[in-house]
């Protein structure tokens, strides 16, 4: 009996050590998953804090730009049009070339320098309208030139140098407004840059109307943020 008595207390004497120690394993583990737990919560909190900020940044940004478009239709009329198609604002004058030249004919002119007149008139108001919130406007000028009929190898010859005509037709334009008082370097909020596409481009006519292709495009582009 005091045999039995004596191996039970030394069980117990056992098994509470041991289930302490096991309970306190449990415990260690637990708490560093918690830890780590928390951890990657924190984490995850600090990136959804950020994509929050940024998704803000968007949609302020995405408001302006509509906001900002929808002043652009005080553009719409007697010279400029809104396209579709392309997503912009593009000059309604069918300026046209004599082939193979860049001069601009007299005819022109007039329109010419109302319209970059009334251009400048409104991306100035625009300007003004937005000051304070880092509002740019991007004016293209991009020139152009008709293609041969189809198959004839002066399409393949020429390619390269239908980009300098392009271009030459685009630079006689900047030049007529230039020396007219229409320089719109002078605007900190517009940017102008000119360019050839030659037989390519976007918002070329086709078909029987390839030879209405030798003008140039007028593109306005509003910008938020830095040019």
């Amino acid at each position: 009996m005091n045999n039995s008595t004596s191996n039970k207390r030394q069980s117990n004497d056992f098994f509470w050590p041991s289930y302490v120690d096991l309970m306190t394993s449990l415990f260690v583990v637990m708490l560093v998953l918690f830890v780590y737990s928390f951890k990657l919560f924190k984490d995850r909190e600090g990136e959804l804090k950020q994509a929050n900020g940024e998704l803000k940044a968007k949609a302020v940004e995405l408001e302006q730009i509509t906001r900002i478009r929808e002043s652009l239709r005080r553009l719409e009329g007697r010279y400029f049009r809104y396209d579709p198609q392309n997503e912009r604002y593009e000059l309604k004058l069918n300026v046209q070339f004599k082939a193979g030249r860049d001069e601009i004919q007299d005819s022109y002119k007039p329109a010419l320098l109302q319209a970059g007149q009334l251009l400048r008139e409104r991306l100035r108001s625009l300007s003004a309208t937005n000051q304070g919130q880092n509002v740019r406007y991007l004016v293209i000028v991009e020139g152009m030139a008709a293609r041969y009929p189809q198959g004839d190898p002066r399409n393949q010859r020429e390619e390269q140098s239908t980009y300098q005509l392009s271009y030459r037709r685009a630079l006689n334009l900047l030049n007529l407004w230039k020396q007219n008082n229409l320089n719109f370097s002078q605007d900190r909020n517009i940017e102008l840059i000119i360019g050839g596409s030659g037989f390519y481009g976007t918002g070329r006519y086709s078909g029987r109307r390839e030879g209405d292709n030798k003008r140039f495009l007028i593109q306005v582009i509003p910008k938020v943020g830095r040019m």
